[in-house]
C-alpha cells in the first residue's frame, strides 16, 4: 500500500508543469554555476600547479555545486510539499482518504516518498554534471560520495519538515511559508558559532547547515548521519501522529 500511494503521489507531480518546469529550471541554474566554477578553475589552474597539496576538481567545482544545490533544494522543497496534505484537505478527498481500510503510517509515508522521489532524480542528475568532468579529469570519488550522500540527507530532512507542515497547515501557501521559516532558522542557527563569546553547542549540533558542511568535507561521521536520520524521522513521527488527530476528529 505504501508503494502504491507513494506511486500515485510520484506521478501526479509531473502530470502537472510544476516537477517539469523545476526541474528543468533547477537543472539550467545549476548548470551554469557548475560551469562558472569549472572556468574559474581553468583560470587559477596555473597558479595551483606550483602548489603543494593545492586543491583540485573535486574541491573547487564539485563540493561548491553540491553547497549551492543545498540552499537552492532549501527554496524550492517547501514549493514540493506544500500541497502534499493541504491539497487533499482543500479537495475535500482527505476524508475519503482517511476513511478508507489505509493506515495513517502508510498514508504519510508513501506520500513522503513519492515526493522523496522527485528530489532523489534531481540528486542524481546533479551528480552528473562532477560525472562529467572524468572524461579530462580526475576526481575524489570518496569526497563526490560524501557530497551525495550529504545532499541526499539533507533532501530526506527537507521533505519530512515539508510533509509535517502540510498535515498542520490549512492552506498550501501557509505549509510552505512554515517549512521555508523552520529550515532557514536550522540553517542560519549557527552563524554566532564563529563569535567565541556567544558559541552554543546545542545551536551547533542543531544546525542543520553544520552537519551538512560536515559531511560535505569528506568526513562521514554517524553523528552526523544520525541528527539526518533522527530529524527525519522525528518529522514524519510528528506528521503520522497529526493526520492521527484529524482522522480521530473525522
Amino acid at each position: 500500500m505504501i508503494l502504491t500511494i507513494a506511486t500515485r503521489e510520484f506521478k501526479s507531480l509531473f502530470i502537472s508543469p510544476l516537477a517539469w518546469t523545476v526541474l528543468a529550471i533547477l537543472q539550467c541554474l545549476l548548470a551554469y554555476l557548475f560551469l562558472t566554477q569549472v572556468e574559474t578553475f581553468t583560470l587559477i589552474q596555473p597558479k595551483l600547479a606550483g602548489i603543494d597539496g593545492a586543491p583540485g576538481l573535486t574541491d573547487i567545482i564539485v563540493t561548491p555545486l553540491y553547497g549551492n544545490a543545498g540552499i537552492i533544494l532549501l527554496l524550492v522543497t517547501p514549493l514540493l510539499t506544500m500541497r502534499l496534505i493541504c491539497e487533499e484537505r482543500r479537495n475535500k478527498t482527505l476524508t475519503l482518504l482517511l476513511s478508507a481500510p489505509i493506515s495513517t503510517v502508510d498514508i504519510i509515508i508513501g506520500k513522503y516518498l513519492g515526493s522523496l522521489g522527485l528530489l532523489l532524480l534531481l540528486v542524481c542528475l546533479i551528480t552528473l554534471m562532477p560525472l562529467s568532468l572524468l572524461i579530462g579529469g580526475e576526481l575524489d570519488m570518496g569526497k563526490l560520495f560524501a557530497n551525495f550522500l550529504a545532499l541526499l540527507l539533507l533532501v530526506s530532512a527537507f521533505t519530512a519538515t515539508g510533509l509535517f507542515m502540510s498535515t498542520v497547515a490549512g492552506h498550501p501557501t501557509i505549509a510552505a511559508m512554515g517549512t521555508f521559516g523552520i529550515l532557514l532558522l536550522l540553517w542560519i542557527l549557527d552563524w554566532s558559532a564563529g563569535m567565541k563569546e556567544q558559541r552554543s553547542e546545542l545551536f551547533e549540533y542543531l544546525s542543520i547547515l553544520r552537519h551538512f558542511q560536515n559531511l560535505q568535507s569528506g568526513l562521514i561521521s554517524s553523528v552526523d548521519i544520525s541528527y539526518f536520520l533522527l530529524f527525519t524521522a522525528t518529522f514524519i513521527l510528528l506528521s503520522i501522529r497529526s493526520l492521527d488527530n484529524d482522522r480521530l476528529q473525522k
